[in-house]
């Protein structure tokens, strides 16, 4: 997987080269890693720790630094080749990654930052073991609440947790009650998440239970259908919050590249079970994912 990961990032930047002015075909980079466009954005994003757009993006204004300092060209020439509509376009972004604008850094030879030219490789540090299983799951509904909420990578969501805290004791009990299948009791659900998964991006984040698809919904509550289909699911305990989200972070990175599997489009059911102070929780993880094409 990732011998076909390092193929499409040299695809990526031969197309940054010969290309600079055009969008980049991420479809055509998913071919070369032999996955699907949703799954090749997913693992990039996990791996590189950026989405794919942004480090094109700098990679290209890396590039264009370059020729800026060069002089060879007028700097709204270079803005054109590169694919800005405008010098003040250009302008614009060139100071977001460089710190400074491109007439200025053409004018004092100022250093430029950098991103360089990303590769994949696997360490192995052997100092923990990830448990999953394979499931298979027949057509479901996500009974609950649900708030639209800005993606947080590390420490509490403050969004999430107050959308919680404002459901209300009574609520969440009433919402555990719908209750009757695998995964069982409450689930936080994240849905309509960006491929690149992007701090600041905005997902749905759903407060419900997994329910079979012809139980009744509340009134004052939203059901989510999820279609039949395979699910990876991870346990894992540890401290809170971090467990939890170092847990998307370890199956991206690690278990996704040595297993045949790809992720698929679906909401992601996240049970977590705290111990009473708080500090610590048992958490299981459930991805929906496909077996790949080409797995034995």
């Amino acid at each position: 997987m990732l011998e076909r990961l390092n193929q499409a990032m040299e695809y990526v930047e031969t197309r940054i080269r010969s290309h600079p002015d055009r969008p980049l075909d991420a479809v055509e980079a998913a071919r070369i890693a032999a996955t699907s466009e949703y799954h090749f954005r997913r693992m990039f994003s996990a791996l590189a720790g950026m989405p794919l757009s942004e480090y094109v993006r700098r990679r290209r204004l890396t590039i264009a630094g370059a020729e800026v300092l060069a002089g060879e060209r007028t700097l709204l020439e270079v803005a054109v080749r590169y694919g800005y509509g405008s010098g003040e376009a250009f302008a614009r972004a060139f100071r977001a990654v460089h710190g400074v604008g491109p007439g200025e850094a053409r004018r004092t030879g100022a250093a430029l930052r950098a991103q360089p030219r990303m590769s994949f490789r696997l360490v192995v540090e052997g100092s923990s073991s990830m448990r999953y299983r394979i499931v298979e799951k027949d057509a479901f509904q996500l009974v609950g609440r649900k708030a639209r909420v800005p993606l947080v990578h590390q420490g509490v969501n403050p969004a999430i947790a107050e959308f919680v805290r404002g459901l209300g004791k009574e609520t969440l009990a009433r919402i555990e009650a719908l209750s009757d299948q695998e995964p069982s009791g409450l689930l936080g659900v994240s849905d309509q998440l960006s491929p690149g998964r992007a701090e600041g991006t905005e997902l749905d984040y759903h407060q419900a239970v997994a329910a079979g698809t012809d139980a009744p919904v509340p009134d004052d509550m939203s059901s989510l259908p999820v279609a039949p289909g395979t699910w990876a699911v991870f346990e894992s305990s540890g401290p809170f919050p971090e467990t939890l989200q170092n847990i998307w972070r370890d199956v991206f990175t690690q278990w996704f590249p040595s297993n045949p599997y790809e992720s698929r489009p679906g909401p992601e059911l996240l049970s977590v079970h705290l111990t009473e102070d708080g500090t610590s929780a048992d958490a299981a993880l459930w991805i929906p994912v496909t077996r790949t094409a080409t797995a034995p």
